[in-house]
């Protein structure tokens, strides 16, 4: 991918060099045709046309028409004829279709390539499309990236300072720094298109930082791969967890934070492991309300295909997805369950080796800003490349709560059902029965009061049907012990406690970040 002064110069020198064939990679038309205008007026003696469907050819600096056909293959035959009597002419074709094989189509235009390189002439298209192999290795290619956040922030100052004279505009230098890093990834054309709507209110406020996410969500909202998730944000309370929020508030200020001079990439995420039902998948929803960012799914087991080589472009395009819809959190819920043929012998012939290796270097190598927020249960089934440092930004162990955090979770689930708080003796009795519980646990023994409060009124609530729906719970510490036991030793060794606190209780000594594996 190349940013639009690279995506200059390249395309500059290869004019001058008078490389015979140029595909240009971009959905971008117009963006593409404004670079070319800037090229052609400092190229001398090199007139430069280009072919729509809608007008046919014309010269590209003075719009003067020279050919009414406005067939793509009259087009390629006006260009042949004129570059055989010309020297230095050069063809945009715009909208060319059927060069991705060897069609008909594809043969004539490379022909005219070829009469081209004896002329000094030179044909370009415009493409979103690969382009076949024995046409394009007569030329050269060039991708135009949609704008970086230097370009964008351009774009910004464009559209919003020829108002700041007429409306109030509250957005100072780091305001508009942050809106170049959440519209980063679009087209030019869809961000003056952002912009505008925000100036069509007669005003912009910092709240609009929030619009520009929502407005972007939208244009990707149809793009498979990924599904969005809606957060509702009054369920969204996660008791506990202090260490992994101190984190994560840590974190936040970095993900749209410009890093380049540092030289370090923004967050990547984190990957939590521990006891089902303590909030690992709720912390990810919370994670996205709390930052203001869109939440996405990647559901990995849907990924696989029957093909050969179909998974693994599933999973391409997906996170290809995630990175177009950045800056956002992506969760991945369950991870062990789409990676664990790797380290179990599937006998998938090697798809599930690949997919965890595609994964992973997208999750190492890739710059846009998404977050992502993985779960495990079943820490066993875990391809160990998953854990090495360089990952995941840290990998957390979510343990059943402490006797603090159960209170704080029993608060949350009164409050949101019966919009009332207990009497100390009353919750601290609560503490006591719930221990073992996960938070999972708590939530249904505090649902059955619930229920009985609006089946027959909050008069029926008493400190019985409390101790009732408690002592009704067994939970999973009590059910599998030994399950739990193991799921934490492996977390004392590896994770850090997303509790502040050591894993499996005040007598156990955790470690204070997790080992590195290769």
């Amino acid at each position: 991918m190349s940013d639009t002064k690279e995506f200059k110069g390249a395309l500059t020198r290869y004019l001058k060099a008078r490389v015979p064939f140029i595909s240009v990679r971009s959905a971008e038309r117009a963006r593409v045709l404004d670079i070319f205008k800037e090229v052609a007026s400092s190229l001398s003696n090199a007139p430069i046309f280009v072919h729509t469907l809608s007008q046919g050819t014309k010269e590209l600096l003075a719009n003067r028409s020279v050919s009414e056909d406005r067939s793509v293959v009259g087009a390629v035959d006006y260009a042949s004829q004129q570059i055989a009597q010309r020297q230095n002419l050069s063809f945009i074709l715009t909208e060319v279709a059927d060069i991705e094989d060897d069609t008909p189509f594809a043969r004539q235009l490379q022909d005219a390539v070829m009469l081209a390189a004896e002329h000094g002439g030179v044909l370009i298209v415009i493409t979103t499309k690969p382009v076949w192999g024995q046409l394009q290795r007569l030329g050269m290619s060039l991708v135009l990236s949609a704008p970086n956040e230097d370009e964008m922030l351009e774009i910004i100052r464009e559209q919003v300072g020829a108002y700041r004279n007429q409306f109030p505009i509250e957005w100072d230098t780091a305001d508009e720094r942050q809106a170049a890093a959440i519209l980063a990834g679009i087209s030019r054309i869809e961000a003056e298109n952002i912009i505008a709507t925000l100036l069509a209110n007669g005003r912009i406020t910092k709240d609009d930082l929030r619009e520009l996410m929502q407005a972007k969500d939208r244009i990707f909202a149809d793009i498979s791969g990924i599904e969005r998730v809606q957060v509702r944000g009054g369920e969204l309370n996660v008791g506990g967890l202090g260490g992994l929020k101190t984190w994560l508030d840590r974190e936040r200020p970095l993900l749209t934070a410009d890093l380049r001079e540092r030289g370090i990439r923004p967050p990547r995420g984190c990957l939590l492991v521990g006891v089902p039902g303590c909030g690992k998948s709720l912390s990810a929803k919370a994670i996205a309300h709390n930052w203001s960012l869109p939440l996405y799914r990647l559901d990995l087991s849907t990924i696989h295909g029957q093909y050969l080589g179909q998974s693994e472009g599933r999973l391409k395009d997906a996170l290809a997805t995630a990175d177009h819809v950045s800056p956002c959190v992506l969760w991945i819920d369950e991870i062990e369950k789409g990676l664990a043929g790797a380290t179990q012998g599937s006998g998938d012939g090697g798809t599930s080796t690949r997919l965890v290796g595609q994964f992973l270097y997208w999750l190492q190598e890739a710059r846009a800003r998404v977050f992502v927020v993985a779960t495990a249960n079943d820490v066993s089934r875990l391809p160990p490349e998953l854990l090495r440092r360089g990952r995941f930004d840290e990998l957390f162990f979510v343990d059943l709560p402490t006797p603090d955090e159960r209170r704080e979770i029993i608060n949350i689930y009164v409050q949101r059902g019966l919009k009332n708080e207990l009497p100390d003796p009353l919750m601290q009795e609560l503490v006591d029965l719930s221990e073992g519980f996960a938070g999972s646990d708590i939530e249904s023994a505090v649902r059955e009061v619930v229920k009985e409060a609006y089946l027959r009124g909050d008069q029926a609530v008493s400190d019985d049907l409390f101790r009732r729906s408690f002592q009704n719970v067994v939970p999973l510490s009590k059910t599998s012990p030994e399950q739990i036991e193991g799921i934490r030793a492996w977390g004392r060794e590896r994770a850090v406690p997303a509790s502040g606190q050591p894993i499996g209780g005040a007598g156990v000594q955790a470690r204070p970040r997790r080992a590195v594996l290769s």
